[in-house]
């Protein structure tokens, strides 16, 4: 969590609006409430942008989908070449990941085809690569 604190400090632009604080969003270039999901889209988004050098353009945040006429939201997709290239599950630093958020992004990721798939609560970063043909997933240590 120090860690986190220090990346909230260094890289996040806040604003206080009537005691509640707000945190901007680059891609979005607007202001979105303080929650810690929202900490941690915004550490990806840094990661995406900082070290992997993806441009703006390439990152779509809280992406519609819908699943079995259910409105869903995807929390990151990285497209490349305009196709999705990879969809990012996001979650508060609290939350566990367990086999239901890889569940989850996998349910996603049977319509958006993406070859690569990351779950982070900003501590715990899980990147695989997606297999289709062989229906199975291969861990990597660093995002595509």
């Amino acid at each position: 969590m120090r860690f986190f604190n220090l990346f909230i400090k260094k890289h996040l632009h806040l604003n206080r609006i009537k005691n509640k604080i707000y945190i901007f969003c680059s891609i979005r270039k607007k202001f979105y409430s303080f929650t810690q999901e929202e900490v941690t889209r915004q550490y990806i988004i840094f990661l995406l942008k900082q070290v992997k050098n993806y441009k703006n353009s390439n990152i779509w945040i809280e992406f519609p989908l819908q699943i079995n006429r259910l409105n869903k939201r995807i929390d990151i997709l990285v497209q490349l070449n305009e196709r999705p290239h990879i969809l990012i599950e996001c979650k508060a630093p609290k939350i566990p990941i367990t086999q239901k958020v890889f569940d989850q992004i996998s349910i996603y990721n049977s319509v958006v085809q993406a070859p690569f798939l990351m779950i982070s609560n900003g501590i715990k970063n899980f990147i695989f690569q997606v297999d289709k043909y062989e229906k199975k997933f291969s861990f990597l240590k660093h995002i595509p």
